[in-house]
Formats: structure tokens, C-alpha cells, sequence
């Protein structure tokens, strides 16, 4: 029987994603851990604890004592965040990494890791058309920085310990269930957010800024059928590419206006600009799509439909 620690339960990924390993794995048999207090959905239909992923004691205790099997660790300080403290954040998303690859190194019954990569290992120096699973790497943020260091060390341990750790390159995430976490692609969740609740939006990026997009229930049937997969049907153990559809914010203000047609939206770039003209505009996922047999569901439309449903539900609700 698997039992599942997910670190990082209460983010953007993990608060939807908890909810899927439950129900195939069982309530009891996944174990969600944040810093902060997580939605009412995470608490009360699993088990819930507050836990740090810096603390390696602790973490390690809490491992062994309920021989957790699988970890998915979510937990990191993202690319607009990252920008604001740059050393903190690597000590963040670096020694939390550190942390856990020692704990499956040390603990036998840790049978699989996941953890995240970014499209912001890529720079301004890849290709930025259907970038290839392999090629130049110089990513200009320290989110970047720190993922690609991260994919390294992922590599390292399966290759010198044995640790089986696996690993997508995420695009920009939409979701209507958690709000933006300070992101470069956040733009494509604040947008429907701000239609529904204001019918404008200012973009923190031009117009014409195409960046690979994923809707969230993509990103989840993506990240358990990789962690389902049999080892030896693996080629890539730093981390895959991945890709859902390729999206500027005109593009979503045009299918927006499906639902609300006095939509307006302006531009005002800021950093976030910069960080995202280094980023790839598509990537060529084959390899992830000959190992596991992956293909998107969600096309654009498809995505606005449920995000403007699902966030009027979420103001309704608010309201009463």
C-alpha cells in the first residue's frame, strides 16, 4: 500500500493535487504538510500537519513514522517572489531539495520522489521555438538557476544512489482553485479573475507574449501518470519536458469576451516582461509523449469555460 507525503499541499499544485491522490490512493494514506494553514477540503478529508520542509530532523521523523512511501515535493519561492530576495530563495528551493533527496537516500522504504522543474531553466540563449528536451541551458532568474541546479542533483542521485526522483518542466499553470503565487506566468490566472470580478485587467506582460500554458488538470493527469510509470519505461531522470498550448494574454482577453464582451485590457509591463521574452514560446515534449503516452485534454476554450464558471461559483460563494 502507498502512503503518500505531499510538501506543499496548501500551493497552487498541491492543493488540487492532494485531493486526486486521495481519491485513488485513499484519504487516510495521503499525508498533507504545509508551512501554512491549508484549504477546508485538504483538512478535513485526510490528514493534515503543519511541517517545514528546512527541518531535516523533523522531516526525516515524520517520514519514518508513517512509513511514507511516495513524496512530492511541491513547496518552492517562484520566479516574480524569487526575483525580490534572491538568496533566500535559493536557500529555499535548494537546501528544501537537498533535504529530501538525503531522506530518500537514507530511508528504505521511500520508494519514488517527485518534484517540479520550470520552463525558467531554459534562457535567453535556447531556442525559443519547440525547445528540444536537451540543449543550451542559461537561465537569467533565480528561480531558473535553482531549478536547473535541482535537475542536476536529481540526476546525481539516481545515477550515484539509486534514488528513484522524477521531474516535468511546467509551463505556466492555470487554475481557479488557488490564487497566484507570484509567478511570471501568473498573468494567465489574474486575467479571469479580474474579467469575472472587475471586466478589466492591466498585463504585466505585452500583448503578443506567447509562453507555454497548461491547465491544471492537465498538470495533474501529467504528474501521476509519470509517477505511475514503470522505471524502466523512463529515458529522462532530470526532468521532462512538457506541453499543453501556447497562449498570449490577447488571446485569452479575445475568448474572454465569449463570456463577458465589455472585457477590456491594457499593458503595462514590468520585470516579469523580461524574464519571460527568455523564456521558450513552445517546447517539444515527444520524448515525454513516447514514454508515457501523454496528450492534453484542455484546449483554450475549453480552459475559459471552466475558469469563468468555476470563479463566479467562487465570488457566490464568498458573498453569502
Amino acid at each position: 500500500m502507498e502512503r503518500i507525503l505531499i510538501i506543499g499541499a496548501s500551493g497552487q499544485i498541491g492543493s488540487e493535487l492532494t485531493l486526486k491522490l486521495r481519491e485513488l490512493y485513499g484519504h487516510e494514506n495521503v499525508f498533507a504538510t504545509d508551512v501554512k494553514d491549508a484549504p477546508p477540503d485538504i483538512k478535513e478529508k485526510g490528514p493534515f500537519q503543519l511541517l517545514d520542509v528546512m527541518d531535516d530532523k523533523h522531516l526525516i521523523h515524520f517520514v519514518i513514522r508513517h512509513k511514507i512511501t511516495q513524496i512530492y515535493h511541491l513547496a518552492a519561492v517562484l520566479s516574480g517572489n524569487a526575483e525580490k530576495l534572491p538568496v533566500q530563495a535559493w536557500h529555499i528551493n535548494m537546501d528544501s531539495l537537498m533535504n529530501i533527496l538525503e531522506v530518500a537516500k537514507l530511508v528504505e522504504e521511500v520508494k519514488k520522489v517527485f518534484w517540479p522543474s520550470s520552463i525558467a531553466v531554459f534562457g535567453a540563449t535556447t531556442p525559443r521555438q519547440m525547445t528540444p528536451q536537451i540543449t543550451l541551458m542559461e537561465p537569467s532568474t533565480v528561480y531558473g538557476v535553482s531549478k536547473l541546479a535541482g535537475e542536476r542533483w536529481c540526476e546525481y542521485y539516481y545515477k550515484r544512489y539509486g534514488v528513484d526522483i522524477r521531474s516535468l518542466r511546467y509551463p505556466g499553470l492555470i487554475s481557479h482553485k488557488t490564487e497566484p503565487g507570484g509567478g511570471t506566468t501568473d498573468w494567465a490566472v489574474e486575467i479571469y479573475y479580474e474579467a469575472v470580478k472587475k471586466k478589466q485587467y492591466t498585463s504585466f506582460v505585452n500583448a503578443d507574449t506567447i509562453m507555454p500554458m497548461m491547465f491544471m488538470d492537465d498538470a495533474i493527469k501529467a504528474t501521476i501518470s509519470l509517477m505511475e510509470a514503470g522505471r524502466s519505461s523512463l529515458t529522462t531522470h532530470s526532468a521532462y519536458n512538457i506541453s499543453g498550448l501556447n497562449l498570449s494574454p490577447a488571446m485569452v482577453a479575445e475568448d474572454i469576451k465569449r463570456y463577458i464582451p465589455d472585457f477590456s485590457i491594457e499593458y503595462l509591463p514590468d520585470f516579469r516582461q523580461h524574464i519571460a521574452d527568455t523564456w521558450p514560446q513552445s517546447v517539444d515534449d515527444s520524448d515525454f509523449r513516447h514514454d508515457i503516452g501523454w496528450q492534453p485534454a484542455f484546449a483554450l476554450p475549453d480552459i475559459t469555460d471552466v475558469m469563468i464558471d468555476e470563479i463566479r461559483k467562487k465570488i457566490r460563494t464568498s458573498l453569502t
